[in-house]
């Protein structure tokens, strides 16, 4: 049996009213919010938030395949910074998958096919999606993150059939350096994709065995909002089994999509339940699983992708224009940062990346960064590497710079004191300011700190412990 071992998703906790933009350049006020990514975190920042929850307390994956509309990098591979981050062992694999929302599935697929060959694969989806002001895409899109965890052990989703449907038409399109999409006219993308989804339902049901009564729940993913609309009608599934109740708070999450979609549709699943997963993009790809007795086991204290999208915090439309780089403002009377060098980044890859510290093992001091030398005994290379990206911590006193370089000013510094020892200065992300107090519990949080000469800054963060973030209490 092959299927799902592991998923998790992440929601950024800013959400963008669809009302101001309307409030802001005029027309009519759209209903609803949107996730949006903050302004130091990318695609692959989000991949990798993702991407913890779900191999948390887990065996390493043998793989990771990242899938994106919006890398980071062209030229340089993403997903090592993901499998960097999950502290993974050299002999891992990381690969990218970029450019479409198709290859979301192309993720899930080469995943999937993974485990015939006695694989693990992390299926990392995320993406950041906008669009003009004032346009379809900037309003309607969100930001959002899913990891997949497929495996032949301890699965909690069987996967009993797939089916693919292809077709060369445009529907939408971006050139390569242009950062807006094309879109053609709604019918006739319903005209094309409806026709491919009848075909390859049918495939799909007559591989698993299935009829189309059988299906408890349908997920439907793609840009294309009409003809992923009329997919239940076509495939003859009633509507209460094809709900989306995540679009109107969350947007389209276009390459993430598909995961978030079936990650909550596997939040609420029972033993036994079939989910059809049908995402339309440059043709169809539809995946049936079956959901297993060990999914609910799974979910225990994971947080859900409902919760996260209940937990949130609003962002107004100038900030939102800011941190796409569509508003360019005054920033504060300070030098540019400079661009990361590459050899040192190589040289402290555990510590920038994975964060991770030593303990002195003569005297158990923890030191960050991890050091050779300890200070508390001076005793020499005895030393033990510890991951503490998933350890919790507690502020101990920080201050409101309203100085410091940043696209999204005042920053907030706190010196945190980490369970078990270790006290270390870092920057906050996703905080009040007004709000933050000493002795407040923070938990890591992988970010990207600037970007200058093309070259992205990444390193870790503490954020307020929430009971949806997925990090300890």
């Amino acid at each position: 049996m092959a299927g799902i071992t592991a998923y998790a998703t992440y929601v950024p906790v800013y959400r963008l009213d669809r009302a101001a933009v309307a409030a802001t350049l005029g027309g009519t006020a759209a209903k609803g919010t949107r996730a949006v990514a903050s302004y130091d975190q990318d695609t692959t920042s989000l991949g990798v938030e993702a991407a913890r929850r779900a191999v948390a307390g887990l065996p390493a994956p043998d793989a990771v395949v990242f899938a994106t509309t919006a890398p980071a990098y062209a030229d340089k591979t993403n997903a090592t910074a993901i499998h960097a981050a999950l502290g993974l062992d050299r002999a891992s694999a990381a690969f990218d998958m970029v450019g479409s929302v198709r290859s979301a599935m192309g993720a899930l697929r080469f995943a999937l096919d993974g485990c015939h060959a006695g694989r693990t694969t992390l299926a990392v989806l995320s993406d950041i999606r906008t669009g003009l002001p004032g346009g379809n895409d900037e309003a309607g899109g969100g930001d959002a993150a899913a990891a997949l965890l497929f495996g032949d052990e301890g699965v909690i989703a069987d996967v009993v059939a797939t089916s693919s449907a292809t077709a060369e038409f445009l529907d939408r399109w971006r050139t390569p350096g242009e950062s807006w999409s094309s879109v053609w006219e709604e019918r006739f993308g319903e005209t094309a994709y409806l026709p491919l989804v009848e075909a390859a339902v049918t495939d799909a049901l007559k591989e698993a065995g299935l009829a189309v009564g059988d299906i408890d729940r349908l997920v439907v993913a793609g840009l294309h909002e009409r003809a992923a609309r009329g997919v239940a009608r076509v495939v003859g599934v009633p509507k209460e089994r094809a709900s989306d109740e995540l679009g109107a708070v969350l947007g389209n999450t276009g390459c993430a999509q598909p995961g978030v979609l079936l990650a909550d549709a596997l939040d609420r699943a029972e033993d036994g339940e079939v989910i059809m997963l049908v995402t339309l993009a440059d043709g169809v790809e539809v995946v049936v699983f079956r959901a297993t007795e060990k999914l609910v086991a799974f979910r225990e204290g994971r947080p859900t992708v409902r919760e996260q999208a209940a937990a949130s915090m609003p962002v107004d439309y100038a900030a939102f224009l800011t941190w796409r780089g569509m508003l360019r403002r005054e920033p504060p009377r300070r030098p540019d940062p400079e661009r990361p060098a590459g050899p040192p980044s190589y040289r402290t890859e555990a510590w920038k990346f994975g964060f991770v510290a030593s303990r002195c093992l003569e005297c158990g001091t923890r030191h960050l960064p991890p050091d050779r030398v300890c200070l508390t005994c001076g005793a020499v290379d005895q030393m033990t590497p510890e991951r503490l990206a998933d350890v919790p911590a507690t502020i101990a006193t920080f201050t409101v710079d309203r100085l410091a370089f940043s696209l999204s000013p005042p920053v907030v510094v706190a010196v945190v004191d980490f369970d078990g020892g270790g006290r270390f200065q870092c920057e906050m992300a996703d905080v009040d300011r007004e709000q933050v107090a000493i002795g407040d519990r923070v938990e890591m949080t992988f970010r990207r700190f600037y970007t200058a000469g093309g070259v992205h800054n990444y390193f870790w963060k503490a954020r307020p412990a929430r009971a949806t973030s997925g990090g300890q209490d």
